[in-house]
């Protein structure tokens, strides 16, 4: 049977350190997007510590004070380079905590937490502790509360990181010592919660049934806020989306990316139309510089279309290549990245002495369902890469690898390739006639845009080929507009017989 003890202001007094980490549920990184190899950590002030009953202020002037229900380790006994076998003993108690945060001031310690982590108040934990060492750590829920409404419910089975593992990663750097508070996370569901709004956290060991009790914090609103010889508050979309958990939550916009709008209705129409019409139809919107300029194509006139991830590789340099080149590098893991209709865009500055891709990487890109590959650089064993069935963009051949002229420096980035800004998300069009690139809220636009231009160019076309003359024809004037109108209303019939 587990044992419980109060927390209390005694318990606060022997914590020497409070540990968290930032990213240790499945659900959570969900949500962030990503999903962390190994926990990483931040620290809050001892005196953020508080009893369940406290009020908590938000700040005069904020907005964002967000809570996090989480599980919180008390440690037992001095933990000093513990193996992650022998880590749990050094826990002595269980219990229930909230990690409070005001996101408006968090840009200002760039990512350490001080002052939006540790405000007074800003770590409760109680009104119970359940007794470590009859618990089975990764059978514990964790719950929360607002207003009553259950928000938050997640149990350790979904933990990227067991308790052990962090208890034995913490101690290889530092000693964690009896009383210290190790905060393990928050799962998804945590938000924004407002002055007046009573938020309640509670931790159930699964096997039996015992509780810590529900932690109950009130928010209240503060009638001090930042002075002057301070940073002040400051919110971005980012923050309000990490505050509230999503954008939606947030109340802001969704993130239009190239995958969002690339329908099949939308790729339809982009495949239908030439690339030069697509250029010319960001041109009217005012966008010039958006065709990649790189002469070889391995598939001629076959049509590409997909979403821009990027690879930039920097000038060799002896020791930055010894450091960043060999092995598993950025280059490699960029490739090994790529998803079912992405286009790999690399930047190499032009310099084609060297290789930025072989026919290895490039068959890797084709069987992870790549649709296409686009250097400014060089590529080697051209013949067998252009045998392959992925369409790849080039800017000549080379035998050489990437140490004579390039470092893989870094990934997912914004790029120059062929003289033109690419970002991660870009739609891509490509065919020999010409590389494209085109900003992912303007595609439906220039999608439907574009099939309108070549509806028109394909009637002045065959107005040609009939033998009427280009003047008041391209570009067309008020009467044959009227035509051009006249033969769309009638459903655009075969034009070698329409009747002008």
């Amino acid at each position: 049977m587990s044992t419980s003890v109060s927390v209390d202001e005694t318990t606060f007094s022997q914590a020497g350190k409070v540990l968290a980490v930032h990213l240790s549920y499945a659900s959570r990184a969900a949500q962030r997007g990503r999903t962390p190899k190994f926990p990483s950590y931040f620290m809050k002030a001892s005196s953020s510590l508080a009893v369940s009953g406290s009020t908590v202020e938000r700040p005069a002037g904020t907005e964002l004070l967000a809570f996090e229900g989480e599980i919180a380790l008390i440690i037992g006994k001095p933990a000093r380079r513990v193996s992650v076998e022998d880590a749990w003993g050094h826990v002595g108690q269980v219990t229930a905590a909230n990690d409070l945060g005001v996101h408006d001031i968090k840009y200002a310690d760039k990512g350490s937490n001080i002052r939006s982590k540790s405000g007074d108040g800003y770590t409760p934990m109680g009104p119970a502790s359940l007794d470590a060492a009859v618990l089975d750590p990764a059978k514990l829920r964790v719950q929360t509360w607002v207003n009553g409404q259950l928000v938050q419910d997640a149990d350790t089975s979904e933990l990227l990181f067991s308790f052990a593992q962090i208890v034995a990663d913490l101690s290889q750097q530092m000693t964690l010592l009896p009383g210290d508070v190790i905060l393990t996370g928050t799962p998804a569901g945590s938000s924004v919660f407002f002055p007046g709004d009573v938020v309640e956290v509670e931790v159930t060991d699964l096997l039996t049934g015992n509780s810590t009790g529900k932690l109950k914090t009130t928010a209240v609103e503060g009638s001090a806020g930042f002075a002057s010889f301070g940073n002040q508050p400051k919110v971005t979309e980012k923050d309000k989306e990490d505050a509230y958990g999503d954008r939606d939550s947030a109340g802001l916009d969704p993130v239009i990316t190239g995958k969002s709008v690339l329908t099949d209705e939308v790729r339809a129409k982009l495949e239908a139309v030439a690339t030069a019409t697509i250029s010319a139809t960001l041109r009217k919107l005012g966008l010039n510089n958006v065709n990649i300029e790189v002469p070889g194509s391995t598939k001629g006139m076959q049509r590409v279309i997909g979403t821009a991830r990027t690879l930039r590789y920097v000038p060799n340099r002896e020791d930055l290549f010894k450091a960043h080149g060999g092995g598993y590098n950025t280059q490699k893991q960029s490739i090994d990245s790529l998803g079912d209709g992405e286009i790999l865009v690399m930047e190499a500055r032009g310099e084609t002495g060297s290789a930025t891709l072989g026919d290895i990487l490039a068959l890797r890109a084709h069987t992870l369902g790549a649709a296409g590959i686009i250097t400014d650089g060089g590529v080697r064993d051209l013949a067998a890469v252009s045998g392959l069935e992925i369409p790849v963009f080039y800017n000549g051949a080379h035998p050489a690898v990437l140490g004579r002229k390039h470092v893989a420096w870094d990934k997912d980035l914004t790029v120059a390739c062929g003289g033109v800004t690419v970002q991660p998300g870009d739609v891509i069009v490509a065919d020999s006639d010409g590389i494209v690139v085109i900003p992912p809220h303007l595609v439906e636009q220039v999608a439907n845009e574009a099939m309108a231009t070549e509806s028109s160019d394909e009637f002045i076309f065959a107005m040609v080929q009939r033998g009427h003359i280009i003047e008041g024809l391209f570009p067309m004037n008020a009467e044959w507009k009227a035509k051009y109108n006249a033969w769309q209303e009638a459903g655009s019939p075969d034009l070698a017989t329409w009747d002008v």
